[in-house]
Protein backbone atom coordinates (compact mmCIF):
# COMPACT_ATOMS: atom_id res chain seq x y z
CA UNK A 1 0.00 0.00 0.00
CA UNK A 2 1.41 3.57 -0.88
CA UNK A 3 2.44 5.79 2.61
CA UNK A 4 -0.79 7.33 3.96
CA UNK A 5 0.59 10.18 5.60
CA UNK A 6 2.32 11.21 2.81
CA UNK A 7 -0.47 10.96 0.77
CA UNK A 8 -2.66 12.95 3.38
CA UNK A 9 0.49 15.72 3.45
CA UNK A 10 0.45 16.37 -0.52
CA UNK A 11 -3.51 16.59 -0.16
CA UNK A 12 -3.42 18.98 2.71
CA UNK A 13 -1.02 21.08 0.78
CA UNK A 14 -2.88 20.71 -2.83
CA UNK A 15 -6.35 21.21 -1.47
CA UNK A 16 -6.13 23.44 1.71
CA UNK A 17 -8.59 21.97 3.75
CA UNK A 18 -11.56 24.38 4.92
CA UNK A 19 -11.59 25.96 8.57
CA UNK A 20 -14.18 23.43 10.13
CA UNK A 21 -14.68 19.95 9.26
CA UNK A 22 -18.59 19.87 8.86
CA UNK A 23 -19.73 16.77 10.54
CA UNK A 24 -15.81 15.67 10.95
CA UNK A 25 -15.66 14.74 14.85
CA UNK A 26 -16.70 12.08 17.50
CA UNK A 27 -16.28 9.00 18.89
CA UNK A 28 -14.56 6.92 16.65
CA UNK A 29 -15.20 3.88 18.80
CA UNK A 30 -18.72 4.29 18.83
CA UNK A 31 -18.74 4.74 15.20
CA UNK A 32 -16.53 1.26 14.65
CA UNK A 33 -18.79 -0.72 16.83
CA UNK A 34 -21.81 0.33 15.12
CA UNK A 35 -20.48 -0.11 11.50
CA UNK A 36 -19.13 -3.39 12.88
CA UNK A 37 -15.54 -2.94 12.04
CA UNK A 38 -11.95 -0.98 12.45
CA UNK A 39 -11.86 1.87 10.16
CA UNK A 40 -8.63 2.99 8.31
CA UNK A 41 -6.50 5.09 10.01
CA UNK A 42 -5.91 7.37 6.89
CA UNK A 43 -10.31 7.83 6.68
CA UNK A 44 -9.99 8.97 9.98
CA UNK A 45 -7.58 11.60 9.32
CA UNK A 46 -9.47 12.34 6.44
CA UNK A 47 -12.65 13.06 7.62
CA UNK A 48 -11.02 14.90 10.80
CA UNK A 49 -9.24 17.35 8.17
CA UNK A 50 -11.93 17.45 5.60
CA UNK A 51 -14.92 16.36 6.80
CA UNK A 52 -18.16 16.28 4.73
CA UNK A 53 -17.88 17.47 1.56
CA UNK A 54 -17.22 17.49 -2.16
CA UNK A 55 -14.02 17.04 -3.93
CA UNK A 56 -13.70 18.45 -7.71
CA UNK A 57 -17.18 18.03 -8.02
CA UNK A 58 -16.40 14.65 -8.44
CA UNK A 59 -16.48 12.64 -5.34
CA UNK A 60 -18.45 13.32 -1.76
CA UNK A 61 -17.03 12.09 1.26
CA UNK A 62 -19.03 10.17 3.96
CA UNK A 63 -18.91 10.84 7.46
CA UNK A 64 -20.37 9.23 9.92
CA UNK A 65 -20.72 12.09 12.56
CA UNK A 66 -23.75 14.62 12.97
CA UNK A 67 -27.21 14.31 13.07
CA UNK A 68 -28.54 15.86 10.38
CA UNK A 69 -25.73 14.09 7.99
CA UNK A 70 -27.45 13.23 4.79
CA UNK A 71 -24.95 10.97 3.46
CA UNK A 72 -23.03 8.81 7.09
CA UNK A 73 -21.07 6.10 6.16
CA UNK A 74 -23.48 3.17 7.22
CA UNK A 75 -22.84 -0.43 6.39
CA UNK A 76 -26.06 -0.94 4.06
CA UNK A 77 -24.78 -2.14 0.91
CA UNK A 78 -25.98 -5.64 1.65
CA UNK A 79 -29.86 -4.58 2.60
CA UNK A 80 -30.07 -2.20 -0.25
CA UNK A 81 -28.97 -4.18 -2.99
CA UNK A 82 -28.81 -7.56 -1.72
CA UNK A 83 -32.05 -8.24 -3.53
CA UNK A 84 -31.21 -6.81 -6.88
CA UNK A 85 -27.77 -8.80 -6.53
CA UNK A 86 -30.46 -12.34 -6.14
CA UNK A 87 -31.85 -11.04 -9.86
CA UNK A 88 -28.69 -10.18 -11.49
CA UNK A 89 -25.69 -11.70 -9.89
CA UNK A 90 -23.66 -11.40 -13.13
CA UNK A 91 -23.69 -7.32 -12.58
CA UNK A 92 -22.38 -7.74 -8.57
CA UNK A 93 -19.11 -9.51 -8.46
CA UNK A 94 -17.90 -8.44 -4.93
CA UNK A 95 -19.58 -9.24 -1.69
CA UNK A 96 -21.42 -6.99 0.30
CA UNK A 97 -19.98 -5.53 3.88
CA UNK A 98 -20.77 -7.85 6.11
CA UNK A 99 -20.22 -10.58 4.02
CA UNK A 100 -16.12 -11.97 4.15
CA UNK A 101 -14.60 -9.02 2.12
CA UNK A 102 -17.05 -6.84 1.00
CA UNK A 103 -18.12 -3.44 -0.34
CA UNK A 104 -18.33 -1.14 2.63
CA UNK A 105 -18.84 2.63 0.94
CA UNK A 106 -17.19 5.52 2.04
CA UNK A 107 -17.55 8.08 -0.53
CA UNK A 108 -20.32 8.83 -3.35
CA UNK A 109 -19.96 9.85 -7.23
CA UNK A 110 -21.41 13.13 -8.77
CA UNK A 111 -22.70 10.57 -11.23
CA UNK A 112 -24.70 8.25 -8.26
CA UNK A 113 -21.81 5.59 -8.50
CA UNK A 114 -20.10 4.60 -5.15
CA UNK A 115 -16.59 4.94 -3.93
CA UNK A 116 -15.99 1.47 -1.65
CA UNK A 117 -13.77 -0.32 -0.02
CA UNK A 118 -12.67 -4.09 -0.17
CA UNK A 119 -13.09 -5.36 2.99
CA UNK A 120 -10.65 -8.11 3.37
CA UNK A 121 -7.51 -8.47 5.59
CA UNK A 122 -6.56 -5.44 8.02
CA UNK A 123 -8.20 -2.23 7.40
CA UNK A 124 -5.07 -0.22 6.10
CA UNK A 125 -4.82 -2.91 3.56
CA UNK A 126 -8.10 -2.50 2.38
CA UNK A 127 -7.84 -1.42 -1.41
CA UNK A 128 -10.46 0.96 -3.14
CA UNK A 129 -13.65 -0.41 -5.84
CA UNK A 130 -15.54 2.07 -7.88
CA UNK A 131 -19.07 1.20 -8.51
CA UNK A 132 -20.99 2.89 -11.37
CA UNK A 133 -24.66 3.05 -11.32
CA UNK A 134 -24.07 0.70 -14.66
CA UNK A 135 -22.86 -1.67 -12.43
CA UNK A 136 -19.15 -0.49 -13.79
CA UNK A 137 -16.25 -1.30 -11.52
CA UNK A 138 -12.91 -0.16 -10.85
CA UNK A 139 -10.25 -1.36 -8.53
CA UNK A 140 -7.10 0.31 -7.06
CA UNK A 141 -5.08 -0.59 -4.74
CA UNK A 142 -4.16 1.71 -2.77
CA UNK A 143 -6.48 3.47 0.34
CA UNK A 144 -8.84 6.40 0.46
CA UNK A 145 -6.15 8.77 1.32
CA UNK A 146 -3.81 7.00 -1.69
CA UNK A 147 -6.93 7.11 -3.90
CA UNK A 148 -7.61 11.06 -3.39
CA UNK A 149 -4.27 12.19 -3.72
CA UNK A 150 -3.55 10.04 -6.83
CA UNK A 151 -6.37 11.11 -8.16
CA UNK A 152 -6.49 14.83 -7.83
CA UNK A 153 -2.88 14.76 -8.79
CA UNK A 154 -3.60 13.41 -12.37
CA UNK A 155 -1.08 10.26 -11.61
CA UNK A 156 -4.12 7.85 -11.02
CA UNK A 157 -6.95 8.03 -13.71
CA UNK A 158 -10.51 6.53 -13.79
CA UNK A 159 -12.97 5.56 -16.44
CA UNK A 160 -15.98 6.15 -13.67
CA UNK A 161 -14.27 9.34 -11.49
CA UNK A 162 -13.63 12.14 -14.06
CA UNK A 163 -12.76 15.66 -13.25
CA UNK A 164 -11.51 18.92 -15.60
CA UNK A 165 -8.04 18.25 -15.17
CA UNK A 166 -7.21 21.69 -16.73
CA UNK A 167 -9.10 23.29 -13.22
CA UNK A 168 -7.46 23.09 -10.03
CA UNK A 169 -8.51 20.54 -7.67
CA UNK A 170 -10.73 21.63 -5.04
CA UNK A 171 -12.87 21.03 -1.71
CA UNK A 172 -16.16 22.48 -0.84
CA UNK A 173 -17.04 22.21 3.05
CA UNK A 174 -20.92 21.14 2.80
CA UNK A 175 -22.35 24.05 4.48
CA UNK A 176 -26.00 25.64 4.05
CA UNK A 177 -25.94 28.24 1.17
CA UNK A 178 -28.48 30.66 0.18
CA UNK A 179 -29.15 31.53 -3.66
CA UNK A 180 -29.75 34.46 -5.07
CA UNK A 181 -30.25 35.11 -8.81
CA UNK A 182 -29.92 38.87 -10.49
CA UNK A 183 -31.16 39.17 -13.86
CA UNK A 184 -29.35 42.12 -15.74
CA UNK A 185 -29.26 44.22 -18.49
CA UNK A 186 -26.99 43.23 -21.63
CA UNK A 187 -24.76 46.76 -21.26
CA UNK A 188 -22.62 48.03 -23.60
CA UNK A 189 -19.13 45.92 -22.71
CA UNK A 190 -18.92 42.31 -24.18
CA UNK A 191 -19.21 39.55 -22.14
CA UNK A 192 -15.74 38.60 -21.79
CA UNK A 193 -14.82 42.82 -20.68
CA UNK A 194 -17.83 42.04 -17.74
CA UNK A 195 -16.68 38.71 -16.74
CA UNK A 196 -13.13 40.09 -16.72
CA UNK A 197 -14.52 43.15 -14.66
CA UNK A 198 -16.17 41.10 -12.13
CA UNK A 199 -13.96 38.76 -11.18
CA UNK A 200 -11.34 41.38 -10.91
CA UNK A 201 -13.90 43.28 -8.04
CA UNK A 202 -14.23 39.50 -6.15
CA UNK A 203 -10.86 38.69 -6.52
CA UNK A 204 -8.85 36.54 -5.90
CA UNK A 205 -11.07 33.98 -7.48
CA UNK A 206 -10.61 30.35 -8.35
CA UNK A 207 -12.19 28.87 -11.80
CA UNK A 208 -14.86 26.11 -11.51
CA UNK A 209 -15.29 25.12 -15.16
CA UNK A 210 -17.48 26.53 -18.17
CA UNK A 211 -19.27 26.13 -20.80
CA UNK A 212 -20.37 27.59 -24.38
CA UNK A 213 -22.86 26.81 -27.02
CA UNK A 214 -23.90 28.30 -29.70
CA UNK A 215 -23.11 31.96 -28.72
CA UNK A 216 -24.47 31.51 -25.09
CA UNK A 217 -21.67 30.87 -21.86
CA UNK A 218 -21.32 29.79 -18.63
CA UNK A 219 -18.53 30.76 -16.39
CA UNK A 220 -18.58 28.98 -12.90
CA UNK A 221 -16.16 30.61 -10.19
CA UNK A 222 -15.44 30.68 -6.39
CA UNK A 223 -14.54 33.77 -4.23
CA UNK A 224 -11.48 31.92 -2.91
CA UNK A 225 -11.55 34.15 0.41
CA UNK A 226 -14.99 33.40 1.47
CA UNK A 227 -16.21 30.39 -0.50
CA UNK A 228 -18.73 32.41 -2.59
CA UNK A 229 -20.14 30.32 -5.50
CA UNK A 230 -21.16 32.14 -8.76
CA UNK A 231 -22.21 31.54 -12.46
CA UNK A 232 -22.55 34.20 -14.63
CA UNK A 233 -24.26 33.30 -17.78
CA UNK A 234 -26.24 33.97 -20.97
CA UNK A 235 -27.42 30.21 -21.27
CA UNK A 236 -30.82 30.59 -19.70
CA UNK A 237 -30.87 34.89 -19.54
CA UNK A 238 -28.38 36.89 -18.91
CA UNK A 239 -27.94 36.78 -15.04
CA UNK A 240 -25.88 35.90 -12.22
CA UNK A 241 -26.07 33.57 -9.68
CA UNK A 242 -24.49 33.59 -6.35
CA UNK A 243 -24.41 30.73 -3.27
CA UNK A 244 -23.24 31.81 -0.13
CA UNK A 245 -23.22 31.35 3.66
CA UNK A 246 -26.51 32.83 4.76
CA UNK A 247 -24.48 34.77 7.51
CA UNK A 248 -22.41 36.23 4.71
CA UNK A 249 -25.66 38.04 2.98
CA UNK A 250 -25.01 41.82 3.72
CA UNK A 251 -21.17 41.21 2.81
CA UNK A 252 -21.91 39.16 -0.44
CA UNK A 253 -24.98 41.77 -1.66
CA UNK A 254 -22.61 44.79 -1.57
CA UNK A 255 -19.61 42.98 -2.91
CA UNK A 256 -21.91 41.33 -5.63
CA UNK A 257 -23.95 44.59 -6.59
CA UNK A 258 -20.89 47.03 -6.41
CA UNK A 259 -18.70 44.60 -8.89
CA UNK A 260 -22.41 44.27 -11.25
CA UNK A 261 -22.28 48.40 -11.01
CA UNK A 262 -18.72 48.39 -12.38
CA UNK A 263 -19.52 46.08 -15.41
CA UNK A 264 -22.12 48.16 -16.63
CA UNK A 265 -25.08 46.20 -16.21
CA UNK A 266 -28.69 47.45 -14.63
CA UNK A 267 -30.28 45.43 -12.83
CA UNK A 268 -33.41 43.91 -13.61
CA UNK A 269 -34.60 41.90 -10.79
CA UNK A 270 -33.16 39.68 -8.14
CA UNK A 271 -34.74 36.91 -6.46
CA UNK A 272 -34.15 34.30 -3.39
CA UNK A 273 -34.12 30.71 -5.20
CA UNK A 274 -32.83 28.95 -1.89
CA UNK A 275 -31.99 30.14 1.58
CA UNK A 276 -33.41 33.35 3.57
CA UNK A 277 -31.62 36.69 2.32
CA UNK A 278 -33.29 38.68 0.64
CA UNK A 279 -31.22 41.50 -1.49
CA UNK A 280 -34.44 43.57 -2.32
CA UNK A 281 -34.97 46.45 -1.81
CA UNK A 282 -31.97 48.53 -0.71
CA UNK A 283 -29.85 51.40 -1.74
CA UNK A 284 -27.42 50.93 -4.76
CA UNK A 285 -23.96 49.63 -4.42
CA UNK A 286 -22.38 53.28 -5.16
CA UNK A 287 -24.69 54.60 -2.11
CA UNK A 288 -22.70 52.37 0.15
CA UNK A 289 -18.85 53.21 -1.46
Amino acid sequence: MINAAGSLARLAERIPPPVEAVDGHGDWDDTERAVGTRLPDDYKQLVETYGRGDFSGGLCLCTPFGDDNPVRLEADLLEVFGPMRERWPEEHPYPFFPEPGGLLTWALTGDAGQVCWLTEGPPESWPVVIWSRESEYERFDCGAAAFLDGWLSGRLTSELLSRDTDIAPWFDAAVEHDHIYIRLEEGELPYSERLRILRDALAPTADRGGYEYNGSRQDHFIVTGTGWQLTYETAYAHQLRVAFPPSDSEAARHAVLTAVDRMGCAVQSIGTVHGTSSWNPGPEPSDRL
